[in-house]
Parts: C-alpha cells; structure tokens; sequence
C-alpha cells in the first residue's frame, strides 16, 4: 500500500541562492501550452469566487480568473466581455449612435453598455462625441444628441503607436482619442486604458491588450455554452468534471478539441493514468485535485482520492510539457511552492481569494464580525441556488441530490490585491529558499523532506495574535 502526501506532510530543504533579494524571483509560468501568466495563481470557477470583478483583478496582478459555469449561459458570457472589455490597447468597436438620436435614448444605451460617454455618428461618418461634460446639467431629455454633443473633435490615423496617443491625449487635455480611416471610424483610444496599463504593469493581456480570462464549462450543454464562450473572446477553456477520467469525457474532450482552436484544460484528475489518457485526447492542461478542498466532501462521502502531494507528483511525473494546475489544498502561501516544486505550472483556489471585495455576495454581518459566504460547487446550497436561478422560482422544499461539499462562511479579507501580494512575496522567497531563481529551476532543484506532525506544530506560529 503507498503512502499519500498532501502539503503539511513535507517542507522544502532549504539550499544555497545566488539571488541578492527575493523580489528578484521570477514567477512566470504556464496555464496550459499557450496560455502564459507572470504569476501562478488562478481563482476557481466557483459561484461564490469568481465573476468578472475577481478575474479583472487577478488578470491585473498577472494571474487568471476562470468565469464560473453555475449560470445560464448568457449570463456567463456577459461576465467574461466585461472582462474583455475592462481594458484594452485600442477599442475597435467603440460605443456609437446617431446623430439624430435623443439624449434620453443616449444615456439608456450608455448605462447598458455601462460607460459614460459615446461617440456620435451621421450614418459611417464621425461627427462628434458626447461626455459627462455634455449631458450632466441637461434636464431636456428629448434634445438630439447632435444638439447635445461636442463637435470638434481631436482624432489620429489607426496604427499610433500608445506612446504617441498618450502625447495627444495630453497636449490637448482629452480623454479618448478617436481613430479615423477617411471619416469612417476605426477605433478609440481613452486615456484610461493608458494609465491602466502603466499601473498594472504585470498584467495578463491577449494581443490586442485586453484581459486574460478563462471560462469553465461542464457536461450538461458544453459545445453549446464552448460555442458562446469562444465567440465572446475567452481566452481559455477549464472542462471542468470532478472526476474527470472517464470515457465520456475523453470523448467530450476530443470533441471540443475538434470544434474549437482554443487551449482547453481538463479536470480534476489525481493519478498518472487519467493524465495520460486525457493527454492522448488532446488536453493542453491538466487540474490535478480529488477531494482537497475545504468546501469538498469528495473523499467523506465516497472514499475516493489522492492526498494532494501525491496526486500533483504522479500526474506530473507523466505530464511532460502539459502544463498542471494543483487545484484544491493550499492554505498557506508556502504551500503554492510545495505544488510548484512538486512540478506544478500554477496553483487553481477557491478559499485563498474566496471573502474578498471582488468575490460575488453580500458582507454579512455577526456579532460585529464581517463575513462571505463560501460554497463547495457540489454543495446543497450551491445546487439550490443554481436551479432557482436556472429556472427562475423560488424551490421551498429540498430538492433530492448527492452532493459532495458544504457551504460556509469565511472571514472577510478585504481587497483580493492584497491576498494576491502576500502569496507572491510568499512564493518568491520559496523560489529564493529552494535555491533557484524560476519556477522551472525551482522544480529542477527542489528537495522534499517529510515531517512528522510535531514537526508541522513547530513550523507554525503559537503566539498569540494581538488582536485577540
């Protein structure tokens, strides 16, 4: 009988560094064969973890958020565009309408698309734009835009370099930067998008400039919510199973891979065998996690799975150039250089991001404390509130399912840029301790040494907090 192994089981021998300082670590890596993140981090497509605002932030500080599957799929499309469309090098489908419009019919359209300003057309030809500026202090809702509008306009040629837009943009104190192709309207490039770029530096961006983000999708209507994703611009595709090895999914994953160029990872998994043969059928990534998971009752419940550890060392013992995402398991920052030294790419959570600002739901208030719910996708509550949401009634009685997870109320953690800068810094100085200076170095030079429980109580810290 083997013996399995998840994170508390193990530290990592410390070995001599050639770094002057940790921050020199570099955390670059793979989600999936062509899919790359400046940091190894990805929130979960979990209900309760990431919609548009978690995956804008993590795509921000250099990881990935995967759009979660637990919606119509309308409704999970319109999360991944406003991520897409958050930030970008040039708008090539600016926000427009006729001249001849009224202003009431112009802010309808703008709080929909959910901007504040829109440029103004004479049918193809651009002949002004309105801002804040234009419409703030109108009462008369009725008026054309044309009466409304500003009509003298600063615009460039398509293909400025953003160095040269930001100069115009300053020159002549204005916010966006229209691109003109003989009066016909091409693009638009807004001093927002420029100075996000310049703040967030790491950022994970297509080639167009716009936000890495991956969406999720399961059994149910998979080529039919695959189709919407791809069309809506996701980057990539998490066919997400929790027992992932099986026959029909290797023939799910093959029919995906022959309706869609797109990168596609596949999970969960926890042994050699299931990477192999999800490999042969074409998966670009591999999620390794049976079980691990706070919120999950996989192993109560059936007696199956693989300590964490274990599963992500035979996986990717048969991985070769697949990437893998360990899925589940990490509670401390430490714990995302134990995956990665045990031959992860990136490490895919829930519970690290979940009870942040940008995780969907309310702060619920007790006894003066401030907490998030946290829910198990395979939880009552989470297949509850899904088929009420699906259906559009309200169910009293309990509807008869087998699930395999809780839901909980997690601590409040305040902005997720915060979480995310912690485990990075945390990592870093794994890399540094490891005697390495990547993560592919790190899993080169990585040595193991297994910890009995005291060790593990001495590892931690036993003092008291000062705000207890």
């Amino acid at each position: 009988m083997r013996e399995g192994l998840t994170y508390n089981d193990v530290l990592l021998v410390p070995k001599k560094t050639s770094l002057t300082s940790r921050s020199e670590a570099n955390t670059k890596t793979k989600f999936t064969k062509n899919i790359s993140l400046n940091i190894p981090l990805v929130s979960s497509n979990m209900a309760t973890v990431t919609e548009h605002k978690m995956a804008i932030a993590l795509a921000r500080n250099g990881g990935l958020g995967v759009i979660h599957q637990f919606s119509s799929i309308e409704d999970q499309v319109r999360e991944v565009k406003k991520v897409k469309k958050s930030t970008s090098y040039v708008i090539e489908n600016p926000l427009t309408i006729n001249k001849e419009a009224s202003l009431k019919e112009a802010l309808s359209l703008m709080e929909q698309e959910g901007v504040s300003s829109v440029l103004v057309l004479d049918k193809e030809k651009l002949v002004g734009i309105m801002t804040k500026r234009d419409y703030s202090l109108e009462k008369n809702l009725d008026l054309k835009v044309s009466e409304v509008m500003t009509s003298k306009l600063i615009a460039s040629k398509p293909g400025i370099k953003l160095s040269e837009a930001a100069n115009i943009l300053k020159k002549y104190k204005i916010e966006k930067l229209p691109l003109i192709n003989d009066e016909k309207l091409v693009g638009l490039v807004t001093r927002q998008d420029i100075m996000k770029l310049q703040k967030w530096k790491n950022s994970c961006r297509d080639k167009k400039g716009r936000l890495l983000v991956g969406g999720a999708v399961g059994i149910k209507d998979c080529l039919e919510r695959s189709s919407a994703l791809v069309n809506s611009g996701v980057d990539v595709l998490v066919l997400d199973i929790a027992h992932a090895h099986s026959n029909f999914i290797i023939e799910k994953l093959k029919e995906l891979k022959s309706n869609f160029n797109i990168d596609i990872m596949v999970g969960n998994i926890a042994t050699a065998k299931a990477a192999e043969d999800l490999i042969s059928a074409g998966a670009d990534g591999l999620k390794v996690g049976i079980g691990p998971s706070p919120v999950c009752t996989t192993r109560i419940m059936s007696g199956s799975g693989v300590p964490q550890l274990s599963a992500i060392l035979d996986v990717c013992s048969v991985a070769g150039n697949i990437p893998v995402s360990a899925d589940g398991g990490a509670k401390y920052p430490g714990d995302i250089t134990k995956a990665i030294a045990a031959g992860a790419s990136t490490v895919y959570s829930g519970s690290l991001f979940s009870g942040t600002d940008e995780s969907p739901g309310m702060i619920i208030m007790i006894d003066g404390k401030r907490f998030k719910r946290y829910m198990g996708s395979a939880s009552y509550d989470s297949n509850h509130e899904r088929k009420e949401k699906l259906e559009g009634k309200i169910y009293k009685e309990k509807i008869n399912i087998f699930v395999e997870g809780v839901s909980t109320l997690v601590d409040y953690k305040g902005p997720v840029e915060e979480i995310i800068n912690g485990l990075v810094k945390g990592l870093k100085s794994g890399i540094s301790y490891c005697g390495a200076s990547n993560i592919k170095e790190v899993q080169e030079t990585a040595e193991f040494i297994k910890i009995s429980h005291s060790g593990f109580e001495e590892s931690k810290s036993n003092g008291k907090k000062l705000s207890e």
